[in-house]
């Protein structure tokens, strides 16, 4: 009776092998489900929007006039067909500012989750494969840090920092990598004694190599999962922040500034509260179809 006996190189190439097809079959199960095709044409629109705001917004967003304030959207009469979603208070036209508030709400959003990645992988990567005393202060430090609100917690750091683009991004990125570390941490345990870490290690890769080559390719598909999760979640807090009044500060248009001025109106103008919060529901409900779809279909145990 013969046994085969697999070399150590053809382990691993089984291994890379085995993710290509799974790559292949996971884009294919996305693109057929519709709800995740809709939300990412959602998406698709809010990012160009974004992109090219100074290009395809109808007005400046901070050009006031009080001869049109509180014109109504286009389908009420007394409208101008100049401003499709009305203005506001001091005349600035609703769907400019939309357009590009659009622009802070996603460099807050993704920044802030490159932030908290960058922190919470490698956190999780050194904690999982070092083990004993830095796992267990790594993991004291999480759970210390998850003990108190995020939204709390970043408030009162905007509020002594002063109100800013930057402190909205580095307050937001450091509050919310403690998911990535305990996520990427367990992953790093189950990962770390498989046959194809065993295969490199008998190859003779060394620590930094089987990080970086082995084991940190098989947690994407959990940090692509997390990460777009945790872009809308971003918003909703920054959004938050700007309509309590901490938020980029006045030089942008936000969303939610835009609904804290509009809501002492909302009996009058009822458009402007209205519109930038539908713009935020749209697009944490579009970045969450496709999360949530990313995540079905990155989950081999769902058919």
């Amino acid at each position: 009776m013969s046994v085969d006996i697999l070399s150590p190189s053809t382990v691993a190439l089984e291994a890379h092998a085995t993710v290509v097809a799974e790559r292949s079959r996971t884009w294919r199960k996305l693109a057929r489900n519709p709800a995740a095709l809709a939300g990412a044409v959602i998406l698709l629109v809010v990012i160009c929007a974004a992109v090219f705001s100074p290009y395809v917004a109808p007005h400046d967003p901070t050009r006031q006039s009080l001869i049109r304030r509180f014109t109504p959207p286009v389908w009420v009469h007394g409208s101008n067909t100049s401003y499709p979603l009305g203005t506001d208070q001091v005349g600035r036209d609703i769907l400019s500012r939309i357009i590009y508030g659009a622009r802070v709400s996603l460099v807050v959003g993704i920044s802030a989750v490159l932030v908290s990645l960058t922190v919470g992988v490698t956190l999780g990567l050194l904690s999982g494969f070092l083990r004993g005393r830095v796992d267990t202060v790594i993991m004291t430090v999480v759970d210390v840090t998850l003990s108190f609100p995020q939204l709390l917690l970043a408030l009162a750091f905007v509020a002594a920092l002063g109100p800013s683009l930057l402190t909205i991004i580095v307050v937001l990125g450091l509050t919310g990598w403690e998911r990535y570390a305990r996520v990427v941490r367990a992953e790093v345990l189950a990962l770390r004694e498989k046959d194809f870490v065993e295969a490199a290690r008998a190859m003779g890769a060394g620590p930094t190599r089987l990080l970086l080559r082995h084991l940190l390719p098989n947690t994407f598909s959990s940090i692509i999962v997390m990460s777009t999760l945790q872009v809308a979640q971003a918003i909703l807090q920054e959004a938050a922040l700007s309509f309590l009044g901490v938020g980029t500060g006045n030089a942008y248009p936000t969303w939610g500034q835009m609904i804290a001025l509009g809501r002492d109106f909302v009996t009058v103008a009822w458009w402007l509260p209205t519109f930038p919060g539908l713009a935020i529901l749209l697009t944490v409900l579009a970045i969450n179809l496709v999360g949530d779809r990313l995540r079905d279909a990155l989950d081999p145990r769902v058919g």
